[in-house]
């Protein structure tokens, strides 16, 4: 061997252009993941059949009771059905643009009422105690009630420019009842901002305005966004409440058409169209909340 020689460094081994980095689970993790999905199965199954079954035995019960053909004469009968949808889409018609109309409005002034309440400015002292008081006293008075106090108190004044029409009277009882409890869920929401986002938004050189604008605000909307679709569910169904005053919404003209035929089956129908939007609506809100979970969780983790 030569020593004044020295030994060359070995080259390093060539470097793929693609290197596999991609996780490899051992044999016991892959058995225990095929160990969950079969038995993820298996509880869907178990759960379907169980379903399925509670489901015949409530039917069979309906059935076989002393008074099973006056109930299908009168709530489950197909003729009648055809006959009144369409009266019935035409009302629930009315019913979704009430919804729309409230929704926009709820949303606003909810946002307003509840950075209202949040701030600390001590010259909107005035502007808080007046939230404060809204909010109390519109959460307090049932819904129903503030429809019928609405509808027959406002025309009653004669104001100029009061409106008139039924359903209009109902979104602004709809409006004044439901901006009371969306104004909390945003309250909440803007509370569960850390306050060290807005410290560092303030560091970066955004004022007060821009930092709320730009950084609380879209993180309070997605932490109360599940809560607000429940609230805006609620909305949905308590459209038919302007029933009282008299549109013809899809309650209105279920009944009216009960009222001519003797048979409540278009109440039933009514019920179906409100199904029909409420529940995908509910099974959207709790997809969020499941990804709001799994995204704190996650967080939690890191």
């Amino acid at each position: 061997m030569d020593i004044g020689k020295t030994a060359a460094p070995e080259r390093p081994a060539p470097v793929p252009d693609t290197p596999d980095t991609g996780y490899r689970p051992s044999a016991h993790e892959q058995e225990r993941q095929r160990y969950r999905r079969s038995r993820k199965r298996r509880h869907t199954w178990v759960s379907t059949l169980c379903t399925l079954l509670g489901l015949v035995v409530v039917g069979a019960a309906a059935v076989a009771s002393p008074g099973w053909e006056r109930v299908d004469s009168l709530f489950f009968d197909g003729a009648e059905l055809r006959a009144a949808l369409p009266d019935l889409l035409r009302g629930f018609w009315l019913n979704i643009q009430m919804f729309l109309v409230a929704e926009v409005l709820i949303l606003v002034l909810g946002l307003l009422i509840a950075l209202v309440r949040v701030t600390r400015a001590p010259g909107l002292q005035p502007l808080r105690l007046a939230a404060t008081v809204y909010v109390d006293v519109f959460r307090g008075v049932p819904t129903l009630l503030l429809v019928f106090l609405v509808g027959f108190g406002l025309p009653a004044l004669q104001l100029q420019g009061t409106p008139s029409e039924p359903w209009i009277l109902g979104v602004i009882a709809l409006t004044l009842s439901y901006t009371a409890y969306v104004a909390e869920v945003f309250r909440a929401g803007l509370n569960s901002v850390h306050p060290a986002q807005r410290n560092a938004a303030r560091a970066l050189g955004l004022n007060e305005r821009q930092a709320v604008r730009h950084v609380v605000l879209p993180q309070a909307v997605r932490n109360v966004l599940p809560p607000l679709l429940n609230d805006f569910i609620s909305l949905q169904k308590d459209t038919a409440l302007v029933a009282v005053l008299g549109p013809l919404e899809a309650l209105r003209a279920a009944q009216i058409k009960a009222d001519y035929d003797f048979n409540y089956t278009p109440y039933l129908g009514a019920a179906l169209l409100f199904i029909a939007v409420t529940i995908p609506l509910t099974r959207f809100a709790d997809r969020l909340q499941r990804r709001a979970a799994r995204r704190t969780w996650a967080g939690a983790a890191g």
